[in-house]
């Protein structure tokens, strides 16, 4: 059986695979596997040649695709979050470090039985990230990919460590061995900020505040936001996320100068994303509650981060900042889900 070429994403079902799938469908030419836990939505599951319900910890599966599929682009999304891994910390390292090594193992023996290298494309986090103090956090203005390199949860070490993975996969693989080892791993690496999206609901991030603002505003529900008004971090919107996964994923080999980049687009405190939420939604029931635990995590990652080298080296470019994300995406958007 011949095999046939195509894009696989893990993890398929959640916020970014939903948005991935939608734009990568557009290209009649491109061939689409997904993997996931759960069933696809039913309003994705025609736009994929194949979707498969199951762990990416199962190495018959993982077997099976490798026999009937030729990759040439893994995305790797499946991922235990934030907020979940700091009370499941063993399932944590599980999903998140084994899946991954996992993928990584894949990816090598795909490019191996094809001839060329596996593009792998992995989204890393800010949480890779571990500020020492509120009072330093404030002063660091934008952190570069290679400061502050000590998380304080189990989710940005787990990112962190698959991070440094990715980069022995793709650049020292088996060194010592007596034949030199065919290196088929391409990886790739983006450290996203907190993402915002208008079609899914938040799932589980430590950052997911900002849009649970929004849903509970647009349903009618109380929100209590669980950090101080003052506490700020970079956001995005998700269709900047996706264009930048695409972005990153076609540039060629030689315009990389490393293998993990920063991107954000913009860092508004929580008082100035309830003041949007407000101004849209007057009688919404947005304070705040602090949940100490919770904030002390949020306290750690960076204020803003520094993209420049995405910037530089492959184009990235958000189209949304702070007003355009709010006016024009997410709350058009997300009135409109809560109206049907």
């Amino acid at each position: 059986m011949t095999r046939k070429p195509v894009v696989f994403i893990t993890g398929a079902g959640g916020e970014i695979g939903h948005g991935l799938i939608s734009t990568l469908a557009q290209d009649p030419d491109r061939a689409i596997i997904t993997l996931d836990l759960n069933p696809l939505h039913p309003e994705l599951r025609p736009l994929v040649r194949r979707h498969v319900v199951g762990s990416i910890l199962d190495a018959n599966l993982l077997e099976t695709l490798q026999a009937e599929y030729e990759i040439d682009l893994i995305v790797h999304l499946a991922a235990l979050l934030s907020t979940r891994s700091e009370f499941t910390p063993k399932a944590a390292h599980r999903i998140n470090v084994e899946g991954t090594m996992a993928l990584l193992e894949f990816a090598q023996e795909q490019g191996e039985s094809h001839g060329r290298p596996v593009v792998f494309l992995y989204p890393s986090s800010i949480a890779a990230y571990g500020l020492p103090s509120v009072a330093e956090k404030t002063t660091a203005g934008k952190v570069r990919e290679d400061d502050y390199s000590w998380p304080t949860t189990m989710y940005g070490c787990n990112k962190l460590y698959c991070e440094m993975l990715g980069i022995y996969y793709s650049r020292h693989y088996r060194q010592l061995a007596a034949e030199a080892a065919h290196r088929k791993v391409d990886f790739r690496c983006l450290r996203f900020p907190g993402l915002i999206s208008a079609v899914t609901v938040p799932s589980g991030g430590t950052s997911d505040y900002a849009p649970e603002m929004l849903h509970a505003a647009a349903q009618g529900k109380p929100y209590a936001c669980f950090v101080r008004p003052d506490t700020r971090i970079p956001f995005m919107a998700m269709p900047d996320a996706i264009t930048a996964i695409l972005s990153l994923s076609s540039a060629s080999r030689e315009q990389l100068t490393r293998p993990v980049y920063n991107i954000s687009a913009f860092n508004p405190s929580a008082e100035e994303i309830r003041q949007i939420v407000m101004q849209e939604f007057p009688g919404a029931v947005v304070d705040f509650k602090l949940d100490a635990k919770r904030q002390g995590i949020v306290d750690s990652w960076p204020e803003d981060v520094d993209d420049s080298a995405a910037r530089a080296d492959w184009g990235f470019r958000p189209k949304y900042d702070l007003n355009r994300a709010f006016r024009e995406y997410l709350i058009p958007t997300i009135k409109g889900r809560y109206a049907q």
